[in-house]
């Protein structure tokens, strides 16, 4: 897929305010500092299209990015971050759900995952509740450029044994770094078969 333009729409900050059009949404979700917005940053080609910042948690809003006059890059709240408070993590936590819940042009949910971690209770708690409302996601592995192709086989396993605990099957699964811009292109051949499903 080639990325021809791409622009900042708007931020939300309540439900009431959820862009209910009819072009298609592909959300992109994780803990806080899993490297959301440089990722999205690296799909789009550019560098500050999508907030990044040295702190935890930035994104509190939710983004609409338009992409090719046609379709929407959704940048979501992190959650998980420790230092927020107990009820404003709660409200993000409800702010975040009520989107995925609610959004009808919601095509698929990414949800990144730290490469360089092993599983992490909010993740496959977070995943468990998609599965649970048979939301379609997809796994990213972030930062996979900081840890070693042995260290990187070892976490994903580790992931999958988890996962498959509970699951069937797993969802499908990229690997990227905003650094080398690996995996940008499986990722956008991706969400292009999916409009194209969609279209058909």
């Amino acid at each position: 897929m080639e990325i021809k333009n791409s622009v900042f729409e708007k931020s939300i900050t309540s439900i009431d305010q959820i862009t209910n059009t009819s072009k298609p949404e592909f959300g992109f979700v994780g803990r806080s500092n899993v490297g959301k917005s440089s990722l999205i940053n690296m799909l789009l080609n550019r560098k500050k299209l999508a907030k990044t910042s040295q702190k935890p948690g930035c994104t509190r809003t939710i983004n609409y990015i338009e992409i090719n006059d046609s379709w929407y890059i959704v940048d979501l709240p992190g959650y998980g971050y420790a230092k927020r408070s107990k009820t404003e993590r709660k409200s993000m936590s409800g702010f975040l759900k009520e989107y995925i819940l609610y959004s009808k042009n919601l095509l698929n949910l990414f949800v990144l995952l730290d490469a360089r971690i092993e599983p992490q209770k909010k993740d496959l708690q977070f995943m468990e509740w998609l599965g649970i409302k048979e939301i379609p996601f997809s796994m990213i592995f972030t930062k996979i450029d900081k840890i070693s192709s042995n260290e990187l086989s070892k976490n994903m396993m580790h992931y999958q044994k988890e996962m498959l605990k509970t699951w069937a099957f797993l969802p499908p699964t990229f690997k990227t770094s905003s650094v080398s811009k690996q995996g940008r292109e499986q990722i956008l051949n991706y969400m292009e078969e999916i409009l194209k499903s969609v279209d058909n």
